[in-house]
């Protein structure tokens, strides 16, 4: 393995949020390929966000955001383990992109559990009644159908939701490594979305 070069490290540590150790070990593991090490840091956080994920989660903030002079507001509580992380800049600075996340591009739900299955029939009935209108084999309706489906929850559920400083990850992802470098589960625990004259019943989720 050879000297992995000090803006691959600075790179990916941008990326990824990971400690300078771990982005050089990364990158040395994967001889310098810095797509790799992305990959190999976010399975990281993974693993260590599912081995956090059973604890309990019950300080934190709320953040509150405006955007175009008062015309979207979100209101996010955003919880972790201790007051000390709660109060730390990385944790507050993670519920600041999360809002702001909410207020550009409008979840519906958090995960994907919180999606009514009243909701996800319906939208199944108006896929496959747009594949039969467009004439598609029956054979191929289901998967049509599945397609949708997932193409929705990734536009509806925060969780899903590309990260809009970065394409390359999801909003999982983001959160993913931020418990991974805090050292604590993270939970979002609800979020309200409000624009100026639309009604609120679909623009908050709990």
């Amino acid at each position: 393995m050879g000297t992995v070069s000090t803006d691959l490290i600075k790179q990916l540590r941008e990326s990824t949020g990971a400690g300078i150790l771990e982005c050089r070990k990364a990158l040395e593991n994967a001889n310098g390929d810095l797509k790799a090490a992305m990959e190999s840091l976010r399975e990281k956080g993974l693993a260590t966000a599912l081995k956090r994920s059973s604890r309990a989660a019950s300080e934190g903030v709320i953040e509150v955001y405006t955007h175009g002079g008062g015309r979207v507001g979100v209101m996010l509580e955003l919880n972790c383990e201790t007051d000390f992380v709660g109060r730390s800049e990385s944790f507050r600075y993670l519920a600041h992109e999360l809002a702001l996340q909410i207020a550009a591009s409008s979840p519906l739900y958090i995960s994907e559990e919180d999606i009514p299955q009243s909701v996800l029939d319906n939208e199944a009935k108006i896929a496959e009644a747009k594949a039969r209108e467009e004439g598609k084999s029956e054979v191929i309706i289901p998967k049509i159908v599945e397609g949708y489906l997932k193409k929705y929850k990734d536009e509806v559920v925060l969780l899903n939701q590309i990260y809009i400083r970065d394409e390359s990850i999801k909003v999982q992802d983001l959160i993913n490594q931020n418990i991974a470098a805090l050292g604590e589960n993270i939970i979002v625990r609800r979020f309200a979305r409000y624009a100026l004259g639309e009604s609120s019943d679909t623009e908050e989720a709990e």
